[in-house]
């Protein structure tokens, strides 16, 4: 299955083949129901065009759009142009940015594209966008692109369920582990007891099942197949080359709620472009991408053979391959999925700062070996807790706030892991052994804003109660919350603290994220970052966008859970 599926205005072809640039180009986006067919199982969905294949939109820098968007549904619809600069009014959030589009009705989009690089479209109404309403951004830069390749294919992955998207979220409110295929069994005690002593593996037992939850509480939905272009492993998206060429491969995560780890076995990964914007380019045998980020990789295949493009999620229940090769017809190898991560203490330690610990029963809980020194359980009745023997050697969580998250500390030695929590269960590694990336790996090309103090900061708790399957920021649901008041012209800096178990994508709307990573006018920029469990993240954001905006968590089914505000801008340019 080739990837052909571009949209390019009559405007820009005849602009590009007379040699001058196009200064306009009108768009047309069907948004229809289809027929979803993974090679495993078929089900009704939504699509762009009639198609299950991503719609991709070729815009040129500089270019001012007219895109029309026809509801054919039965409902009503949205397109939030994920990462782009414009003005709020062309946002596509229904109740911030405008009233949506309805049921046979057209509406016109029209904004300046201020930027290059690779992004995505997606419906912001309702589930659409788990159900299939997703598509690619392609924006060529005015100058050409800083590294120049020879083939150019945009790599789309998600997570497409049996399910509908309303179905799993009432599934998930009815029962948060409805989706966990991941279970704790006997055979896995059986293990634990053998490893570290039955009583030890016990001990380790009660103390999860006293905060109701599992070390395998990794991903919120299993059972999914997922997808690179809209086509399943068995279906087999190929990418051609020609040996020898450099290929840019714009990796785009579109999933509801699945972060992938990506790889080509036998070739290196050039790390160019960064949600759009480049970066200095980094080599690298593994990345992961979460839930709405984009990244530019390049490759150089130099054998006349079939290579694997490998989409493997995080929690390690699903896995993708799609195929770079000489000619049609030829199948990348397969590889066997890797063994499923724990999450650990680490992953915990935020959500248990804020949990209810009434009424739970910990008598005699054996957790003698624990280092918790420094740890803040001030208001948490612990007495007659018996920690004597439970075995937790390795895990040091000396110095660990537990209610204000555990501070980004890289770890020695492990590639990729300056985000996640010392003792993570979740630190990604390279499946070779290899480099895998990490945000402190990134460094912007070009500064984007000079380097300047921030004129205040904002800490932004995500919170949540995984057994009632309720997600907030600071304790308070999307409905229930007053909006974050911004002023324009300021520089704000966001504290994250990411008080529960699961990784949060942020993403926000109309302005970019500067993640600190300590390169000053050099840290990169965003437009989602993810918050790993159990720590505190960094960012700070140039106020340049005046208008109403949206400010959310990008997993589908947290954020229609309450991980969601709306942001005001007040004040403009003069």
């Amino acid at each position: 299955m080739k990837h052909t599926n571009f949209l390019r205005p009559l405007a820009v072809v005849l602009g590009l083949a007379l040699g001058v640039s196009a200064q306009a180009g009108t768009y047309d986006i069907s948004v229809d129901k289809v027929r979803i067919d993974t090679g495993t199982f078929k089900k009704n969905g939504i699509g762009y065009n009639g198609s299950q294949t991503p719609t991709i939109l070729n815009f040129q820098e500089g270019e001012d759009v007219v895109i029309r968007v026809k509801n054919n549904l039965r409902e009503s619809t949205s397109i939030h142009w994920h990462g782009l600069i414009l003005p709020f009014q062309q946002d596509g959030v229904p109740g911030i940015s405008f009233n949506g589009i309805k049921p046979g009705e057209t509406f016109t989009y029209r904004f300046p594209i201020e930027q290059a690089g690779t992004y995505w479209f997606h419906s912001h109404s309702g589930f659409q966008e788990p159900d299939g309403a997703y598509g690619a951004i392609v924006i060529s830069p005015k100058g050409g692109e800083a590294v120049p390749t020879d083939r150019d294919y945009v790599v789309q992955l998600t997570d497409k369920h049996p399910h509908s998207g309303s179905r799993i979220f009432r599934n998930l409110k009815a029962s948060a582990d409805y989706y966990n295929r991941a279970q704790r069994t006997a055979q896995d005690l059986i293990e634990d007891a053998g490893a570290s002593g039955l009583k030890a593996a016990l001990q380790d037992r009660k103390m999860w099942g006293a905060m109701r939850m599992m070390p395998t509480d990794i991903e919120d939905v299993q059972g999914f197949t997922p997808l690179i272009n809209g086509a399943s492993t068995l279906q087999n998206w190929t990418g051609i080359f020609k040996p020898g060429e450099k290929v840019r491969l714009r990796l785009i995560n579109s999933s509801a709620t699945t972060y992938f780890d990506v790889r080509l076995p036998g070739l290196k990964m050039t790390v160019v472009q960064a949600d759009g914007n480049d970066v200095k380019p980094v080599t690298v045998d593994e990345l992961r991408i979460a839930v709405a980020e984009t990244y530019d990789v390049i490759v150089q295949p130099r054998e006349a053979k079939a290579y694997s493009i490998i989409g493997e999620s995080a929690g390690r229940t699903a896995m993708v391959r799609a195929t770079l090769a000489p000619s049609e017809g030829l199948v990348g190898p397969y590889y066997k999925m890797r063994s499923r991560p724990l999450l650990t203490m680490a992953d915990m330690g935020g959500m248990m700062g804020g949990m209810d610990h009434s009424g739970m029963d910990m008598d005699g809980m054996d957790m003698s070996g624990f280092d918790m020194s420094g740890m803040d359980h001030s208001g948490h009745d612990m007495s007659g807790m018996d920690m004597s023997g439970m075995d937790h050697s390795g895990m040091d969580m000396g110095g660990m706030d537990m209610a204000a998250g555990i501070p980004v500390v890289p770890a020695e030695g492990a590639s990729g892991a300056a985000f996640y929590a010392p003792g993570s269960g979740l630190i990604p590694s390279a499946a070779n052994g290899g480099k895998f990336l990490g945000y402190e790996d990134l460094r912007a090309r070009k500064p984007l804003y000079r380097d300047r103090a921030a004129t205040r900061e904002i800490e932004i708790r995500l919170t949540g109660n995984m057994e009632r399957y309720i997600w907030s920021i600071d304790g308070v649901k999307y409905e229930d919350a007053d909006p974050i008041r911004l002023t324009y012209g300021e520089r704000v800096r966001f504290k994250f603290v990411n008080e529960t178990m699961m990784a949060h994508p942020m993403h926000l709307h109309g302005m970019w994220t500067i993640i600190d990573t300590g390169k000053g006018a050099y840290d990169p920029v965003k437009h989602t970052v993810s918050v790993a469990p159990g720590t505190t993240l960094y960012t700070e954001t140039e106020v340049d966008a005046p208008g109403q905006w949206a400010f959310h968590c990008h997993l589908s089914y947290h954020m229609a859970g309450g991980m969601f505000r709306k942001v005001i801008v007040e004040g403009g340019p003069s």
